[in-house]
């Protein structure tokens, strides 16, 4: 049988890793619990529920990334198991899943990783963590890319060099689209995976998140041309563009500014429309809707701290929201 061992990584996440530890015992067979400079309890925990840990040193940027490829190597070094499953510790392990998952890919040798669907535990505790409740969900089938939580095949995994340590946010799709590229198949199978927890309560951290969206939208679309096309191109028109039309248009004619506004109003419309299509309700549609418009602003913040960090020549370093 196919043997599947977990990495785990984390950064001040608390209670949260304890419950993602419990979660992952008994459904693999080794764990590896990689620390980014926690300040809490969280490395203590972890050597307390008796898995291994990494500890990275502050020589270099922490990002989930650079965790993951530590946690690779330090798995590879004895006895490498066929599967890894990574886990972010603000999440917890579904039952079932690590079983579904390993078969999966044990009767596919062209998929490079298989992941599943994965939901907030507080979803109706904030907005914000009904909003990433309903990122998460999206179609089974083949896939381009996905969220941090996947079981990969080793070999693809080693094929590709692992995870890109200088993103520091958008790895995970970076990597899909790295495997894609070098001819691997992705699958998102119709099964509950991972439970999140957000905790995000604030507009401060959704503001930071989104700032941390566009990060990722430029970092990896300038490795990828190909990929946040659309993304970096909306960020572009509502974030900039209408905005310098009305500040300079308003200085010949009011109607521009009305013409920009009308043009704000549309897409919030149609932004609606989508997210009803989708089978949200109407009021909760709505107010997913004025988040979603609004992030353009951020998420131009975040492209420019990219621009700004790449031109200069900056490390790149994690934009926290939590």
């Amino acid at each position: 049988m196919s043997v599947v061992d977990a990495v785990l990584i984390g950064r001040n996440e608390g209670a949260r890793l304890e419950r993602c530890l419990a979660s992952v015992q008994g459904q693999v067979r080794r764990i590896i619990y990689v620390d980014s400079g926690s300040r809490d309890r969280s490395v203590a925990n972890a050597h307390a529920a008796g898995v291994e840990v990494v500890e990275l040193t502050d020589d270099a940027p922490f990002s989930a990334a650079r965790a993951r490829n530590a946690g690779f190597h330090a798995l590879m070094q004895d006895d490498p198991p066929d599967f890894v499953q990574f886990i972010d510790g603000d999440c917890s392990l579904e039952p079932g899943w690590i079983a579904a998952g390993r078969d999966h890919l044990t009767a596919s040798p062209e998929l490079g990783l298989v992941t599943g669907w994965r939901s907030e535990i507080h979803r109706d505790a904030s907005l914000y963590n009904a909003l990433c409740d309903f990122e998460w969900h999206r179609p089974a089938g083949p896939i381009d890319a996905c969220g941090g939580d996947m079981m990969v095949r080793t070999k693809g995994f080693q094929m590709i060099g692992g995870f890109d340590p200088q993103m520091i946010a958008g790895e995970d799709e970076e990597f899909c689209v790295r495997l894609r590229k070098s001819g691997w198949l992705l699958e998102r199978l119709p099964l509950e995976m991972t439970r999140h927890d957000a905790a995000m309560l604030r507009f401060g951290q959704w503001w930071s998140r989104a700032v941390r969206s566009g990060h990722a939208f430029a970092q990896v679309g300038h490795r990828h041309p190909d990929y946040f096309g659309s993304e970096i191109k909306r960020v572009a028109l509502y974030g900039l563009i209408l905005p310098l039309v009305a500040v300079v248009g308003g200085f010949f004619s009011g109607w521009i500014v009305a013409a920009v506004l009308a043009a704000y109003l549309l897409s919030y419309i149609r932004t609606i429309q989508g997210l009803t299509r989708q089978n949200l309700p109407f009021s909760e549609a709505a107010r997913h809707a004025s988040l979603l418009t609004l992030s353009k602003f951020p998420n131009l913040i975040g492209m420019a701290i990219y621009a700004r960090r790449y031109l200069s020549r900056s490390a790149m370093r994690i934009i926290e929201y939590k």
